[in-house]
């Protein structure tokens, strides 16, 4: 517990006088440092949480939640009829992929085939966006759907018609020779994320089998789901129920991706810490300060019976209300600054004439910003941990001082 004295002595010592101007000018830094060490870091985290969510939800929007793969034999559809898959399932397609070359005049480029059915490729997500453009029932047998980026650097539109060549031979009189066939663009899809635009074409599925020379009993199932974030959970009673089948997730397929954003945002996260770390150091300083220009004090205070422990606590408290009063204030200004951060950026942007969170490069429009209570607190623990941490040994040294030796400070 704390006395009324300890308190009353902690909040004269905290009180500005004008032999203590430096003592105060280190005290505002140490305060300053911790609150913008603290928002800094609120920020950063929050951005990176945007970021990841966005990512995640693009992610979700092209892929398949679930994709079963078959070994041997064609997938049983049948099995899909299991609770614990019917519960979760919004919808499932069959699929099949395949790598080719997109030929255009003297141009090629490598790219991934997705194929589906005229009625699985409308119910697509990424083709119900407000950014697709051409017909949404147009996948026929000579048709492809291809990616804004893919249709920028091969200059192409709806209408153009460009050759795909297959890794897969035709033989012929004169030899084998890689298949070809010719497709008409029918629409051009915007996913958001200009790797997937740039690298991703959609045919028929039934022209994709032709052209690849594919069996139907080599098709995939995917599943897209009601709740596709607690994915592993759903992945182990998928893979239990099509156990002679291979099943992955849109985690799995993004699994480097996500990996390298979570020791990004670690490795920040502990960079950022350090500024606090730093700040924090300066109440030591601060208070080591204090205790030399309170000697006098101190000695008065030990002579009319206080004890040790209350003197710890009074220049303990001293540090702990810095450092806490900063932490709340960061708190304050990170959130304030991350529920703003886009208007911010626009700003920014507008007067200095300066692209910030360019597009091409980040897959966004916009800088995103999401506020994790679960990080704030964690990040605000942490300030608060070492504050308390840097008080002790200024506290632990006004409690040593002599009071005979105090008195006759000057």
């Amino acid at each position: 517990m704390i006395s009324q004295l300890e308190k009353e002595v902690t909040l004269r010592f905290l009180r500005s006088r004008k032999k203590d101007g430096f003592l105060n000018v280190i005290s505002i830094f140490s305060f300053i440092g911790i609150g913008l060490g603290v928002a800094v870091l609120i920020i950063v985290m929050s951005v990176m949480n945007g970021f990841r969510t966005e990512l995640v939800n693009k992610i979700i929007g092209f892929n398949s939640h679930l994709t079963i793969k078959p070994y041997s034999k064609k997938i049983d559809v049948n099995k899909l009829q299991n609770e614990k898959i019917l519960n979760n399932l919004k919808y499932s397609l069959e699929s099949n992929s395949g790598e080719a070359v997109i030929l255009k005049n003297d141009t090629t480029k490598g790219i991934l085939l997705r194929g589906y059915s005229k009625l699985d490729f409308e119910k697509l997500e990424i083709i119900n966006n407000e950014n697709f453009n051409g017909i949404k029932n147009s996948l026929q047998k000579d048709s492809i759907s291809i990616g804004k980026e893919l249709s920028f650097s091969l200059d192409l539109e709806i209408g153009d018609n460009v050759v795909l060549m297959s890794p897969s031979s035709l033989d012929t009189i004169i030899g084998s020779l890689p298949r070809q066939k010719s497709f008409i663009i029918t629409s051009i899809f915007d996913s958001g994320l200009a790797d997937f635009d740039n690298n991703v074409a959609f045919i028929n599925l039934n022209s994709l089998e032709e052209f690849f020379n594919y069996s139907s009993d080599d098709r995939n199932l995917e599943l897209f789901l009601k709740d596709p974030q607690n994915i592993e959970n759903q992945k182990e009673i998928t893979q239990r129920i099509f156990e002679d089948e291979f099943v992955y997730s849109w985690a799995d397929m993004n699994s480097s991706l996500f990996s390298a954003l979570k020791v990004e945002r670690n490795v920040m996260f502990i960079i950022l810490s350090l500024i606090i770390i730093v700040a924090a150091f300066n109440i030591i300083s601060g208070l080591t300060i204090l205790v030399k220009n309170k000697t006098k004090d101190i000695g008065i205070l030990k002579s009319i019976g206080v004890q040790n422990k209350s003197i710890v606590k009074i220049f303990f408290l001293v540090g702990i209300l810095i450092g806490t009063s900063a932490t709340i204030f960061g708190i304050f200004l990170g959130v304030t600054f991350s529920l703003y951060v886009e208007n911010l950026r626009q700003f920014l942007s507008n007067t200095f004439n300066i692209s910030l969170f360019p597009e091409e490069i980040y897959f966004l429009s916009k800088m995103p910003s999401e506020i994790n209570i679960s990080s704030i607190t964690l990040i605000a623990l942490c300030s608060i941990f070492i504050t308390i941490i840097v008080s002790i040994f200024p506290a632990m040294k006004a409690a040593k001082l002599d009071p005979i030796k105090s008195l006759k400070y000057e």
